[in-house]
C-alpha cells in the first residue's frame, strides 16, 4: 500500500483523533499518548510536531489522510550520537507493510539529517507487531529489561532494538 511521510497539517486533526483514539494503539505507547484521544490532545500534538527544525515527527499519509505518526528524536549529552524512534499506525492499516517501509524511510532521514550513528526503539515486550517491524527494517535486538514499564496497572518488559549508520 502506498503512503507518504509529510509534515502535520492543522486540517489533519479529524483523522488524527479518529485513528489515535484506539486503546490497541495507546496500550503500546507512553502515557504521553492519551486514551481517550481528544481534539485538544490532537491540536497539542500537531503544534508540537511542527515546532522542531529540522522536522522530527511526520504524519504517515495514505490517500492524503493522516493515518499514523513516526518520529526520530536526537538525544542529548553523552547520548548525543543516538536518536530514539517512535511510531504508531491506525489499526485499519496494520499488516500492509506500511510501517516497515516508513521505519526504513525514517532511518534514512535520521542519518542524513542529524549527526547521529545509532537509532533505537523501545517496544514493549508484549508488542510483537512492533518487534517484527523493527526486525524487518534491519534493527538488531540489543536488550531486554524485565518489568520496567508500568502501563494500565501491569508491569511489562522493555525491549531495545537499534540500527547503526553504515
Amino acid at each position: 500500500m502506498e503512503f507518504k511521510l509529510r509534515a502535520w497539517q492543522t486540517d489533519d486533526i479529524n483523522s488524527l483523533v479518529k485513528y489515535a483514539d484506539n486503546l490497541k494503539i495507546a496500550k503500546n505507547l507512553t502515557n504521553h499518548f492519551p486514551h481517550p484521544y481528544s481534539i485538544e490532545s490532537g491540536k497539542g500534538f500537531i503544534e508540537n510536531a511542527n515546532k522542531a527544525k529540522p522536522a522530527r515527527i511526520f504524519a504517515i499519509s495514505v490517500d492524503g489522510e493522516a493515518v499514523g505518526a513516526i518520529g526520530v528524536h536526537p538525544q542529548e549529552d553523552i547520548f548525543s550520537k543516538n536518536a530514539e524512534m517512535g511510531y504508531w499506525l491506525a489499526e485499519p492499516f496494520w499488516g500492509k507493510g506500511i510501517m516497515t517501509k516508513a521505519v526504513l524511510e525514517m532511518v534514512d532521514y535520521g542519518f542524513k539529517t542529524f549527526e547521529i550513528n545509532r537509532i533505537f526503539a523501545r517496544p514493549f515486550g508484549t508488542n510483537t507487531g512492533s518487534q517484527k517491524v523493527l526486525e524487518k527494517a534491519g534493527f538488531t535486538f540489543e536488550a531486554k529489561f524485565e518489568k520496567t514499564i508500568y502501563k494500565y496497572g501491569v508491569y511489562l518488559d522493555e525491549l531495545v532494538y537499534a540500527i547503526r549508520k553504515a
